[in-house]
């Protein structure tokens, strides 16, 4: 296994931050680091270290890993409005608030719908609201996203904050199961009428999500589907609980099915962006 920090006269809070690091889930296709240095204190760890893939076919291509320091880099550079992050602060104070999106995605998410010249989206698992308040601003005026999210508690939240930003008339919002609302919305003759959708929701029901998501989306339509990559655990064969077998699976289901085109994109906890052909 690539060795991932290099340690040297450490204090013991820099030890526990590197005993963290090295217990994540390794990275099964890394070859080898390599990495500049930083120094901290009396401490030097790495700073930038690549991701070189095993298969000597792909070039010895040297792939950025993200440190901390290089993430908030990247979050530095994120144009976020100022009623987003007032609501991705307050949530950082709730219970979940790991489940939300991080502020690179909501602006990836953001400019998916402006490039597709989107009209109407829908997101599956809403949460407090982050990201389809990102679509929503971003949507034209005439605009509509439909919002599916089944916990009441959240739901509040995330209509305050639509009422805030002045877009809750571009918001629909489906409190309830998403499946059923979904299946709803075909059976009403909305299919094949919506530009864009993102799901981050219950793991377990992607291929389901994705099936009735694929009804509703126009040819030429995008699905964005959040945490294909869930922790690193996909990548783990020593892993097998039911939410990271359930992800493998539909991320498997994905390269095979001819019915979109795919890219997978380490961003957040990885996003695979689906165009349906």
């Amino acid at each position: 296994m690539a060795t991932v920090l290099a340690l040297s006269r450490c204090s013991s809070s820099v030890r526990r931050a590197s005993d963290n690091l090295l217990n994540r889930p390794p990275v099964s296709f890394a070859r080898s680091l390599k990495f500049s240095r930083r120094l901290i204190g009396n401490c030097s760890i790495a700073a930038a270290p690549f991701v070189v893939a095993d298969d000597e076919k792909y070039g010895k291509k040297q792939v950025i890993s993200l440190t901390p320091r290089l993430y908030d880099y990247v979050l530095s550079n994120v144009r976020e409005p100022k009623i987003l992050k007032q609501l991705r602060e307050e949530t950082a104070k709730m219970r979940g608030s790991q489940m939300q999106v991080s502020p690179d995605q909501a602006q990836l998410l953001a400019m998916l719908v402006q490039i597709l010249g989107a009209e109407r989206c829908i997101e599956v698992g809403v949460y407090t609201g982050y990201s389809s308040l990102a679509l929503a601003l971003v949507l034209p005026e005439s605009g509509c996203l439909v919002a599916c999210e089944r916990d009441s508690n959240s739901l509040e939240v995330a209509k305050r904050y639509y009422e805030l930003a002045g877009a809750s008339h571009k918001v629909t919002v489906k409190h309830g199961l998403a499946a059923d609302s979904l299946k709803s919305m075909i059976q009403n003759g909305e299919g094949s009428s919506y530009d864009f959708a993102f799901v981050d929701a219950d793991k377990r029901m992607y291929q389901d999500y994705f099936e009735l998501l694929l009804q509703l989306v126009r040819v030429g339509g995008v699905i964005v589907m959040d945490n294909v990559l869930w922790h690193g655990r996909v990548a783990d064969p020593m892993v097998n609980d039911a939410k990271t077998t359930s992800i493998r699976n539909f991320n498997k289901k994905l390269m095979d099915d001819k019915r979109i085109s795919i890219s997978m994109v380490p961003i957040g906890d990885g996003m695979t962006i689906c165009r349906k052909k």
